[in-house]
């Protein structure tokens, strides 16, 4: 009986910190996962999980055709080889090229639509291009899992998907004892802190909520801001490291590059910020709110999936400085009891909508269907599978 499961990724790093509860579930239910990324400093964290893996080089930002064909031809060495029953893609070069080489060797499979970018965000020639690889590379695939509904819409409407392989999950899911709420300590006397939690790029908002820190600081020129995330380089929507290291040395925020662990940043912050124009949905946000911090976030696709306004946070304008200052100042002016009614909304609201256990559920059971398919038998049921995960 073939139980062979291929998942890829553009970084091993996406698998350790996103997948890894998905991983250990489909080999507790005795599947044998293979991962495919590149290779970094995560690879080696793979193993413990129990799961296999498989360097495979990509140029994640690069547009040369001759290093896509390049892509495509190891996947379907890869995968003519290994022959598995599924294979799972994530992120845009594994969903395409990928997809592409499964669909040829008639190996079923289900896709992650984690978030569109900036080439969605853009409408340029190279998002023409882009559509059309989605429509080549998801024609036959047996699922195709979106994080909101916009997105969904936006490819069904566009033809690059059928509706009736779609669903939407919860984001990647938040592994709730993970991440547990860490009240303000009593006895830390310090100013409000604004903390922002991503890679520093343009369509992240990074840029909005350096200029709403002035503005905030010539109204309350005690408080912090924060930035917490890589610096990618290579991205051409990176925002240089001269130009982070300018507000430093001004003294318009603290930059503190990245991290294996954003608990004890989350814990030391008393508002998460994230200012970004389009999302699949936003991790930063489901873990911040999972420990019970408020949250503010633009009414972005992806962003308003995980605040309601007034409630656990507030939503801003896209692209406005001023007004993601104003609801800044909103904040910092809220009762501290106020700010931790916020947090706990936020904590209920993950824990209703955005547990780890219900994108687990849904996977097993795409999985299972395709394995029932394969053998000519009925259909499991999807409560069937949450039982297997509980």
């Amino acid at each position: 009986m073939n139980k062979k499961i291929v998942i890829s990724v553009n970084t091993a790093w996406n698998i350790h910190n996103f997948r890894s509860g998905l991983v250990k579930a489909l080999i507790r239910q005795g599947y044998d996962v293979m991962v495919m990324a590149p290779d970094d400093s995560y690879s080696p964290r793979l193993a413990p999980l129990g799961c296999r893996f498989k360097m495979l080089s990509m140029d994640n930002n690069g547009t040369s055709p001759t290093r896509d064909a390049a892509l495509l031809i190891k996947y379907w060495r890869v995968l003519q080889s290994v022959r598995p029953m599924a294979y799972l893609g994530y992120t845009i070069k594994p969903n395409v090229y990928g997809s592409i080489a499964a669909h040829g060797l008639n190996i079923p499979v289900i896709n992650n639509i984690a978030g569109l970018g900036a080439t969605f965000i853009n409408n340029t020639v190279l998002t023409c291009l882009v559509k059309r690889l989605y429509r080549l590379s998801l024609r036959k695939s047996s699922r195709v899992f979106f994080q909101n509904p916009d997105d969904r819409n936006l490819f069904v409407q566009a033809g690059l998907t059928q509706a009736s392989v779609t669903d939407i999950l919860p984001g990647s899911g938040i592994d709730l004892q993970h991440f547990v709420p860490r009240p303000p300590s009593p006895l830390v006397r310090r100013s409000f802190r604004f903390l922002l939690v991503s890679r520093m790029l343009r369509d992240k908002g990074v840029e909005e909520y350096a200029e709403a820190a002035g503005i905030v600081r010539r109204h309350r020129p005690g408080v912090e801001f924060q930035l917490l995330g890589a610096v990618d380089s290579k991205n051409q929507n990176s925002i240089p490291a001269d130009r982070i290291q300018s507000w430093v040395e001004h003294g318009l925020m603290q930059y503190l590059n990245e991290t294996d662990d954003v608990r004890p940043f989350l814990a030391n912050a008393d508002c998460i910020v994230l200012p970004s124009y389009r999302e699949g949905v936003p991790r930063s946000l489901l873990e911040a709110a999972a420990m019970g911090r408020p949250i503010i976030t633009t009414d972005a696709v992806g962003c308003r999936e995980v605040v309601d306004h007034e409630a656990n946070g507030f939503l801003c304008e896209v692209r406005n400085a001023a007004d993601l200052a104003e609801k800044m100042i909103r904040m910092i002016d809220l009762p501290p009891d106020r700010r931790l009614q916020m947090g706990a909304a936020g904590r209920r609201k993950i824990a209703g909508q955005f547990d780890e256990n219900i994108v687990i559920t849904k996977y097993l059971h795409a999985v299972s269907q395709l394995e029932c398919a394969g053998r000519g038998q009925p259909l499991p049921r999807l409560d069937t599978a949450m039982e297997s995960v509980e």
